[in-house]
Order: C-alpha cells, then structure tokens, then sequence
C-alpha cells in the first residue's frame, strides 16, 4: 500500500514538473513573439508625420480596395476603455445598394476588420486585447447608401470609437473608389450601439 502511495507521489511530483516547464516555456516563447511584433521594434520603419496626415492605409498590390480616411480625423482612439467584465465587439456595415456578392462581400469586411484592428494595436492594444479575450465578438449590418456609412463614421468617430471605410479598387465587380464597409470598433457593445444598434443584420 505505501508503494502506491508513494508512486502516487511521485507521479503529482513529476506531472507538477512536466506543468511548471511547460508554463515556463509557454511563457518565454509568447515574450519573445510579442516583442517581435510590437510596432515599436517592428523592421518597417515607420514614416513620418506625413503618414497620420493622409490616414490611408495602403493595401497588398493584390488587394481590390484601400482604407481611406477622408477629411474626418479620428477621436481619441486610446480613451475608450471598457470595464473588467464589459463585452466588446466589431460591427461591419455593409452597403446593400452595391449589390455585392457574398463573395465580395466577406473579402471588403475582411479589409475592414484588419484596418480596425491595426489602427487599435496603435492607439489602444489594452482595448484590443480586451476584445480578443472576451471573445472576438462581429456582427454584420446593412446600410443603404454611401451617406448613412459616412454619418455613421462621424458619429463613431465622435465617440472615440475607431471607424474605418473601405474603399474599392475597382477591379472586379464594382466602380473604383465606391465605399462598401464600414468598421466601427471593436469598443464596448453599448458604446458601440450608440452607432449601429438601429441597423438590421445583414
């Protein structure tokens, strides 16, 4: 009876061993991938004020749209803060009267999502991250013409919460320069309803 009992013990002991390395390596490994892709100690090297002057982010060569800013600056993204257990989420406004198909569709909110998401790694990761944990959360809505997505922008933008518009290229189904999604977000849902809450789902 004792051997089981002392081959218990040493089966907590080196399972407690196997958890503590593991931890210890887990942890090394995600400080070195985070340091490596902070923007501070990225390898771009980062253009000067002329970049914030145009707030257009530019695109893959592949890529069929582009973020434009216009002449609306953006609030102070870093001033959203939501609360320790306060759920966060993404919404997608998508233009309806393009007539654009799922496919087209899901590539422009693609880009949308991404120009949120790098606006926010610069201004607010604490935002970011809160978002990530507490699940990610995206939501898809409709709007019917290029005015309502430029409202709702002004809106957002008035509230701190970051807003980008997709622009497209005009290489496959649509006219260059038509704006087909807006990003709103992520930032707290209820902060974030303010904006989008009266939408339908798309």
């Amino acid at each position: 009876m004792s051997t089981s009992s002392s081959l218990s013990a040493s089966q907590i002991i080196t399972a407690a061993a196997l958890v503590a390395s593991s931890l210890a390596i887990g942890y090394a490994i995600g400080v070195k991938s985070a340091t490596s892709l902070s923007p501070e100690t990225s390898s771009q090297a980062k253009t000067p004020a002329s970049e914030d002057a145009s707030n257009v982010e530019p695109q893959d060569e592949g890529s069929d749209s582009e973020v434009e800013e216009e002449d609306l600056a953006d609030g102070d993204l870093s001033a959203v803060k939501p609360g320790y257990f306060e759920q966060c989420k993404l919404v997608l406004v998508v233009r309806t009267d393009l007539k654009m198909s799922s496919g087209k569709i899901a590539a422009q909110c693609g880009h949308a999502t991404l120009a949120c998401y790098k606006a926010l790694q610069k201004t607010n990761p604490q935002l970011l991250r809160h978002w990530e944990r507490t699940g990610q959360a995206k939501v898809a809505v409709k709007a019917g013409s290029e005015d309502e997505l430029l409202e709702l922008e002004a809106i957002a933008k008035s509230l701190n919460l970051c807003a980008r518009s997709i622009l497209d290229a005009g290489r496959t189904q649509i006219a260059a320069g038509s704006r087909t999604v807006l990003g709103v977000g992520p930032g707290p849902v209820e902060l974030v309803n303010k904006v989008t809450g009266k939408l339908r789902l798309l």
